[in-house]
């Protein structure tokens, strides 16, 4: 008979789960809110106020390279919060990175500007932005967890996408704040002053945000492996636990490598088409600001309503095949992509933009249930973490910067089209040689995956996921 510390963890009531995706739903659009913010602010805005002595397209080179450094914080946020979050659980964890992502979104509404302080203004901006990029790093391991492991495992996909939809709700957020902001306000005031307004609501927004995250419980999942793990401990005093991350290299270093490379055309393509296009719109295409941001806008809403979706039915085929599809989708996209943005015509932009973001969808829905399902419970936060943070060093940071750079070089958009293509060669690769993880038990505290082993998979208790 099982003991109370081995019992199998006790699933969720419909309206108890609801809860809890609603607390991750929340949380993740606030802090992804906060991040694109910045983003948009660094494509219209941050080059006059920050970097005004350089040419416009320098400025802006300039700009989003402050946009890249919070991508370099993310690992380190991956590493220190996955960490704590296997030890500590999940909930804790979530409260903090939220708490710090809204404080520095909400001082950056407060920066002088360069004509105030000089030069000490773009290293208080860096500064700030280092903390977004830390605290992200670790919210979205967290929060999908936290969905993952409370859900059923046959519509796992379908509910661990919920807390995907925040990056288009945040992206929504931000970009219609900023669009009404630039309907109403000149450009003179916006520039002045205006900007500061969308900085400043994220300061009223984590407090909801916080509010609804506290009232949720940890993961029954990880509450049940702790367990598991201090009766070990109480039965073999001599019984040490290793570090999350050492177990994560040590048992999942394939899995890290497939969640990287899975990341590259996913994170390439979704800051090309939804921030480097407020540049290229703009200075290659002459569209107005104004316009662009409306594009986005729209085609934000499209990509929140379509991710549930794409979860779903990687519940009914498989998590790699609708990634596989929104890979290959995205990459044979990007050359109409920018010459429906050449016509300089709103339909054909948000055309555009729309057809991206859907074909983006089908890698981005099912990533938060297969990254899950690749490892075990003590060392989940860590691995899933620190696959999907790494890899956005190496796609999403340097994304706008390299994008903006070719377009300086060759004055067209071959070059980007043909970077986002390799970008997706290389996804496709990475999740063609994955295995399939949908069947997979995240209650399986030891690793000893129950449906692999049932169908003669070499991966066995032994080699893989003790914690």
């Amino acid at each position: 008979m099982a003991s109370a510390a081995t019992a199998p963890p006790t699933p969720p009531t419909p309206g108890n789960l609801k809860r809890i995706v609603a607390a991750s739903l929340i949380g993740t659009t606030i802090e992804w809110y906060d991040f694109f913010l910045y983003g948009s602010a660094a494509a219209l805005v941050f080059n006059k106020l920050f970097f005004p002595d350089s040419d416009p397209l320098v400025g802006t080179l300039l700009s989003f390279l402050t946009y890249a450094v919070g991508f370099a914080a993310r690992p380190l946020g991956a590493l220190v919060f996955g960490h704590y979050g296997d030890r500590l659980g999940r909930k804790k964890l979530l409260v903090i990175s939220l708490l710090m992502m809204g404080g520095a979104t909400f001082a950056i509404g407060l920066l002088p500007t360069h004509a105030t302080v000089g030069s000490a203004a773009p290293v208080l901006l860096t500064a700030l932005r280092l903390v977004q990029g830390f605290a992200l790093g670790g919210e979205w391991g967290g929060a999908v967890l936290l969905v993952s492991e409370h859900g059923d495992a046959e519509r796992r996909g379908f509910w661990a996408s919920w807390p995907q939809t925040g990056a288009p709700a945040g992206q929504l957020l931000a970009t219609g704040v900023l669009s009404a902001l630039t309907a109403l306000m000149s450009d003179a005031s916006f520039t002045s002053w205006g900007w500061r307004i969308p900085f400043l609501l994220s300061g009223v927004l984590v407090m909801v945000g916080l509010w609804v995250r506290l009232s949720v419980d940890e993961s029954p999942v990880f509450k049940a492996a702790l367990a598991r793990a201090e009766a070990r401990k109480a039965a073999d005093s001599e019984t040490v636990e290793k570090m999350p991350l050492v177990a994560v290299l040590r048992h999942h270093w394939r899995d890290v490598l497939v969640a990287i490379g899975a990341r590259m055309a996913e994170n390439i393509s979704y800051y090309v088409i939804t921030a480097f296009i407020l540049v290229y719109a703009v200075q290659a295409a002459d569209v107005s600001k104004q316009t662009a941001l409306n594009a986005v806008l729209i085609a934000s809403a499209v990509h929140f309503a379509v991710i549930p979706a794409w979860g779903a039915l990687s519940d009914r085929i498989g998590r790699r095949p609708v990634y596989l599809l929104g890979a290959a989708g995205v990459g044979l996209w990007m050359f109409p992509f920018f010459s429906l943005v050449d016509t300089a015509s709103f339909g054909n932009l948000i055309l555009a933009v729309t057809v991206g973001l859907v074909l983006h969808g089908a890698m981005y829905a099912p990533q938060a249930a297969f990254f899950s399902e690749m490892f075990a419970t003590r060392m989940r936060y860590s691995g899933a973490s620190i696959g999907a943070q790494f890899a956005s060093v190496a796609a999403g940071a340097p994304a706008p910067l390299i994008a903006t750079a070719l377009l300086d070089s060759s004055g067209g958009s071959t070059l980007i089209s043909l970077y986002v293509i390799a970008a997706a060669v290389v996804t496709l690769i990475a999740v063609g040689v994955a295995k399939e993880t949908r069947h997979r038990d995240l209650a399986d505290v030891d690793g000893t995956d129950r449906t692999e082993a049932a169908v003669g998979s070499p991966r066995t208790a032994d080699a893989a996921h003790r914690v």
